[in-house]
């Protein structure tokens, strides 16, 4: 699976999210910084050519959908960002977000229970 740029997994996001789409569909869901439709375009068919999306052909008109699943590109990001910066460990992962106040200890304790309850 290969690496996307950060435009690309924002239109990955918006096609997870509406399932199919035309680019004009897309383009309707981007927020900030709309790129030109042909530039859209051109971002959709890198996707389709690095193989996350596919389409279904009408005349002239493409609608995308994506091929590779959200949580399979969430588990490949995870394992590189815990790998890249973290090395390769979780512990490491989780004590980072402890420490920068972005997760509390409450929910370290749902985290551990989560994890007791599975086994």
């Amino acid at each position: 699976m290969e690496k996307l740029t950060n435009k690309e997994e924002e239109i990955m996001h918006i096609l997870w999210r509406l399932e199919k789409a035309f680019v004009k569909d897309v383009l309707a869901e981007i927020k900030n910084d709309k790129p030109h439709y042909n530039t859209l375009s051109t971002i959709i068919r890198n996707l389709e050519e690095k193989g996350y999306l596919a389409y279904n052909a009408y005349g002239k008109t493409h609608q995308y959908y994506p091929i590779i699943k959200k949580e399979d590109y969430r588990k490949r990001f995870m394992s590189m960002a815990i790998n890249n910066y973290f090395n390769n460990s979780y512990k490491n992962m989780v004590s980072f977000f402890a420490k920068e106040e972005k997760i509390s200890v409450d929910e370290l304790k749902e985290i551990i229970a989560l994890i007791e309850k599975k086994d």
